[in-house]
């Protein structure tokens, strides 16, 4: 019995840890083994009758009693981790890196997109608001009208002032390189830092007596007394401006000269004035034809300031219209303007459209109506293959007259193109001179 003690206290012994016990299982299956033939020494004194009528439950007892316990899941190895090597720790950070320049890369590109399609956005804005500002009711308020000072010692100038003042128009008073001359400036839109822009147009106010004394002037240049610069009159200052600028234009307004001077009908004071000039008609008359053939000024008669002032403001509202038409015209070929318009064809890129240019060509002839040029074009569908039949044939008879047989359909009824337009048509497509005329 002590012994059976014995064993059971070390069995439960706390000095033993958890680990010996499942790092040396054979301890424990003895201490197991041990306790189990204590309990069948224990039972033998009860079983001892059982044990001698059946023998074999005795034995297979025992038997049970020394199979050890089945081993616990706990007691599984786990399978060893498998460490990386130093060239795929490598490839993963290459893999990494690539997927993240990648993703910088597409961000990037993803903004510079988004840059360009908000200057793209400002850069249409911008033209869109500079072809506004071209328009002409929106160009005649960048306008100036610059009056030389002098003009104003007259008392008829007031009414060009006050009409400018009437329609909202800008206006200076300022010294003119040109006396007695009235000039235009136009300020650029807003945005855009440069000065504003001198127009080449400019009007010389003179009056009668002024324009006698550059009239005797240009008689003695033309009569060879002298050089144009030797004369003090108003021909000399618009010379020297000519020749300083050659795209200046200047046009001459005579203000008070009466027309009757024309006809002979004028009053006394006149026929004085010319009189002591020596002047005829026909020596005004070839002082005109010199302004203008030879300088390009040309002189224009008025009876008063409110004359003027409508010249002026005709002018400023033509000038106000030209900004405009040199845009819109400022292509090579003005008349053909891409797209789709009422006297074109568009062709696509498919080639879809040629077969309508093809028959608009041959409408484009004298006295070939569609219908005609639609039958040409369904019997032959290119020029091309009007050609090659041309080509075929041997006589030139033969190929001026291919065309006079196809049928034409027109308002129900039928009728033949016909030799005229057949021989018209032969001739546009083969003759080699370029001034020969198709009728």
């Amino acid at each position: 019995m002590s012994d059976l003690k014995r064993a059971k206290t070390w069995e439960i012994s706390e000095s033993e840890g958890e680990g010996d016990a499942e790092t040396n299982p054979a301890i424990k299956c003895d201490a197991y083994i041990y306790q189990s033939d204590c309990n069948a020494t224990a039972t033998d004194s009860t079983n001892e009758q059982d044990n001698n009528e059946n023998p074999d439950c005795k034995t297979e007892s025992k038997s049970d009693a020394l199979v050890p316990p089945p081993p616990s899941q706990s007691l599984t190895p786990s399978p060893a981790r498998k460490r990386r090597t130093k060239e795929e720790i490598e490839a993963d950070k290459e893999r990494t890196e690539k997927r993240k320049d990648a993703r910088e890369k597409a961000k990037r590109e993803k903004a510079k997109e988004k840059e360009e399609r908000r200057e793209a956005q400002k850069r249409r804005s911008k033209a869109a608001q500079h072809l506004k500002s071209l328009r002409p009711e929106n160009c005649l308020k960048c306008f100036t009208v610059c009056l030389d000072q002098v003009l104003l010692q007259d008392d008829g100038s007031d009414v060009l002032l006050g009409t400018l003042s009437a329609l909202e128009w800008r206006s200076s008073i300022e010294t003119q390189l040109l006396p007695h001359s009235i000039t235009w400036t136009r300020a650029l839109p807003e945005g855009e830092d440069f000065e504003p822009v001198k127009e080449e147009q400019v009007l010389l106010v003179l009056g009668v007596t002024d324009f006698m004394d550059m009239v005797a002037s240009i008689q003695q240049i033309l009569r060879g007394d002298g050089e144009e610069t030797e004369f003090e009159s108003f021909f000399k200052p618009m010379s020297e401006c000519l020749n300083r600028d050659s795209k200046m234009v200047v046009t001459v307004l005579v203000m008070g000269y009466n027309t009757n001077i024309w006809n002979g009908t004028c009053d006394g004071y006149q026929s004085s004035q010319r009189s002591q000039l020596g002047m005829e008609d026909l020596d005004i008359e070839e002082v005109l034809v010199y302004l203008q053939l030879y300088r390009n000024v040309p002189v224009v008669f008025l009876d008063s300031w409110q004359d003027v002032t409508d010249h002026v403001c005709a002018i400023t509202k033509a000038l106000s219209k030209r900004p405009y038409k040199q845009l819109t015209e400022r292509c090579e070929l003005p008349f053909c303007v891409s797209g789709s318009w009422a006297s074109g064809v568009r062709v696509e890129r498919d080639g879809s459209g040629l077969g309508d240019v093809w028959s608009r060509q041959i409408s484009q002839l004298n006295r070939v109506s569609p219908a005609v040029a639609s039958t040409v074009t369904t019997a032959f569908p290119s020029p091309q293959l009007l050609l090659q039949a041309y080509s075929s044939l041997e006589s030139e008879e033969e190929r001026i007259g291919l065309l006079a047989g196809l049928l034409v359909m027109t308002g129900g009824k039928e009728r033949r193109v016909g030799p005229d337009i057949s021989a018209r048509v032969y001739r546009s497509l083969t003759a080699q001179n370029p001034q020969l005329v198709l009728d």
